[in-house]
């Protein structure tokens, strides 16, 4: 049967006419079959030569793969003297950090579930996030204490220093503490599966209502293979962690995902142009993701750049949130002509997986959010009529593959309307798929983008509330930990 299906498969576009579903072109990606895994296990299995995991761009401080492993051991011993059990939540209220990993893959080891915030969200989301999830203990940062004012859940502080805007805070204890435990291989320990929950990110989805998206150890370890099989990763690779780690493509890939590969994460606190270039030329990093604005102006600035920092180490930029035009691409590879541009487009419910552009070449295919990410279906549905449509027809985008959420999270109303019985992930993009196979957004279905706290309802003038804000304050912090956006 599969044999007679890929020989119906059209090898161009990767659409199969007998059930008008676009497959991925690409390489499918190895899953473990071991159902009896959990995703920290998995990453911190694979052999590689990778010495340092992580760099704080800021003081210099680094942890290496052996120190990381001997933390996330400790702390999870602690987590299961403290009662951390499977299924059970945990807040993480942080900006980027080499910590901020630890405390994900520890509570994920024992089959609790980490659920993330931004930290420039309001102390009122932040407790709707509480209310609807109902963590038994948070972590975060003495400066972030008020935005917990009011709960009553136990707190491990991420810094040794208490502040006076601790309070009435319940503190019970800092990670620094907790990572001096000496770990124990007889504490109780759940059998976590693969389907079992590891993350319960928010996200706005199509509408402004924000939801817990359900994500399994399947879904995450998926999206790491995803991740370490698209880049052809070396000995000495040096990704630079601009996106923010609360958001799913910063939590799965840069604060967990890419540990699998042995490269080094290079942790950016904050987004400012300054710190992001000179850091890339002080660690000498290869790799550089970014959203287009970023790109946009370091187009624009690219003389004043060049002159100022040593940017030769760099040979990979990593674009997403919004597929780029010719002129962005063209400008920037004039302008850096020995980095080349990759893409990529996913959504939280996706685990940040659904199509990229692997190569130069694929890039250049102008305004493309890709070709489907390995193991990845698709189909091009009318909104109206619900029939699936053929190449070069505009519908709305459902995608459906390993990395596919399981849900919403005590929401079967939201799910039933996003998810189908068959497992399609309807995207609430409107897109068409050419025949080669490539992917073009171009409207949403309900268009929701939030920047900052703003939200900008057409994505022209989001990319162009984006530039105005990076390009008028180039001498100021622009805070990428503030951004997130669905596109």
């Amino acid at each position: 049967m599969a044999e007679n299906m890929s020989l119906a498969i059209d090898p161009r576009s990767g659409f199969f006419r007998s059930n008008s579903t676009f497959y991925s072109k690409r390489k499918p990606i190895p899953l473990p079959k071991n159902d009896s895994l959990d995703v920290t296990t998995f990453i911190s299995a694979r052999a590689h030569h990778g010495k340092v995991a992580f760099i704080d761009a800021a003081t210099g401080r680094h942890l290496t793969f052996s120190e990381l492993w001997r933390a996330v051991d400790s702390v999870a011993t602690c987590l299961s003297d403290m009662g951390i059990r499977k299924g059970h939540v945990v807040l993480l209220l942080s900006p980027n950090s080499i910590f901020f990993p630890i405390v994900c893959l520890s509570v994920m080891s024992l089959g609790a579930i980490i659920t993330t915030t931004n930290p420039l969200n309001t102390a009122n989301e932040i407790g709707k996030q509480v209310a609807d999830s109902k963590p038994v203990l948070a972590f975060t940062i003495p400066q972030l204490l008020p935005k917990l004012a009011g709960s009553t859940i136990p707190i491990v502080l991420l810094e040794d220093h208490v502040s006076s805007q601790a309070g009435e805070a319940k503190i019970v204890t800092t990670l620094h503490q907790m990572m001096k435990r000496e770990p124990s291989g007889s504490r109780v320990r759940d059998q976590v599966n693969q389907d079992d929950t590891a993350t319960l990110l928010y996200s706005s989805g199509t509408t402004g209502a924000s939801k817990g998206v359900v994500s399994s150890h399947r879904n995450l370890i998926a999206m790491v293979q995803t991740v370490i099989n698209r880049f052809s990763i070396e000995v000495g690779e040096k990704f630079i962690c601009t996106v923010p780690m609360f958001h799913i493509y910063g939590l799965v890939a840069f604060a967990t995902g890419l540990l699998a590969s042995g490269s080094t994460v290079i942790v950016l606190s904050k987004f400012e142009m300054h710190d992001m270039l000179s850091t890339i030329e002080k660690y000498r990093a290869t790799y550089l993701p970014l959203v287009p604005p970023i790109l946009v102006a370091m187009v624009n600035a690219a003389d004043q750049i060049r002159k100022k920092y040593d940017l030769s180490s760099l040979h990979s930029a990593l674009s997403g949130g919004a597929p780029l035009s010719k002129e962005v691409i063209e400008g920037f590879l004039e302008k850096y002509p020995n980095v080349k541009i990759l893409q990529g487009y996913g959504l939280t419910e996706s685990t940040g997986i659904g199509a990229s552009t692997d190569s130069l070449e694929e890039s250049r295919k102008y305004g493309t959010a890709g070709m489907l990410s390995p193991s990845m279906e698709a189909k091009v549905v009318d909104p109206d009529s619900g029939k699936a449509l053929n190449v070069n027809q505009t519908g709305e985008l459902w995608l459906r593959g390993p990395s596919v959420m399981k849900g919403y999270f005590s929401n079967p109303e939201a799910t039933t309307s996003t998810l189908d019985s068959d497992g399609w992930l309807r995207t609430g993009d409107l897109c068409y798929i050419d025949e080669d196979g490539f992917i073009f957004i171009v409207d949403r279905l309900k268009e929701l983008i939030k920047f900052k706290g703003y939200q900008v309802n057409d994505p022209p003038n989001w990319l162009a509330f984006c530039t105005r804000n990076i390009t008028n304050k180039q001498s100021d912090s622009f805070d990428l930990a503030g951004s997130s956006c669905r596109a």
